[in-house]
């Protein structure tokens, strides 16, 4: 199952993948990138040749979007490190002082199983540190009265030129993932959870 959110504000594709090689570039793991300015992938996976724990791998899909960037993290490919915590039980079951010679195995193992948080994590500092957030940004603060078509501010009752209604075309956004959201909408198109 993959996640997605959206980030508003004045961040792109390119900040987010530095910020995850800065971040996972190093120790067990390495991380690649493919892409240009509006679309970027980012791979974060176990070295080839790691001295301890299993193997993994996740996909980081970021996309540049209207005032922000979509992230999506792709499901974690971690058999490597179910292996690895199989051997480190059967290890245990047959010699219980074998545990000790497997703890690097473990922490490895219990550190990879945390990946996908860590990322969500990094993501989020990135975002907070320029300022983005699930809010809608400043630009997409205007909304178009369907009968006059004037630009008004988001929150007005009605249209300051014609005065007809604007509840129906208030934009509001997900306290979940920030996809921007429909006022008729009661759960989350993006994300499936209650506004």
């Amino acid at each position: 199952m993959t996640e997605q959110r959206i980030f508003h504000g004045e961040i792109s594709p390119g900040d987010i993948a530095r910020a995850l090689y800065a971040e996972f570039h190093r120790g067990n793991y390495q991380v690649q990138q493919f892409g240009d300015s509006e679309e970027v992938a980012v791979q974060i996976a176990s070295r080839q040749f790691t001295r301890s724990g299993g193997k993994t791998a996740l996909t980081i899909a970021l996309r540049k979007v209207e005032d922000g960037v979509a992230v999506q993290i792709g499901e974690q490919n971690w058999l490597g490190v179910a292996a690895s915590l199989g051997q480190t039980v059967l290890e245990t079951m047959r010699n219980p002082w074998g545990l000790l010679g497997r703890l690097d195995d473990l922490a490895q193992d219990v550190e990879s199983l945390q990946l996908t948080d860590k990322v969500w994590m990094t993501i989020e500092n990135v975002a907070r540190g320029m300022g983005a957030t699930f809010e809608i940004s400043e630009r997409l603060r205007r909304l178009v009265c369907e009968y006059c078509l004037t630009a008004n501010p988001v929150g007005e009752a009605s249209c300051l030129a014609c005065g007809a209604p604007l509840g129906r075309v208030q934009p509001r956004t997900c306290k979940n993932c920030g996809f921007v959201i429909r006022s008729n909408e009661s759960i989350c198109p993006n994300c499936s959870r209650p506004l």
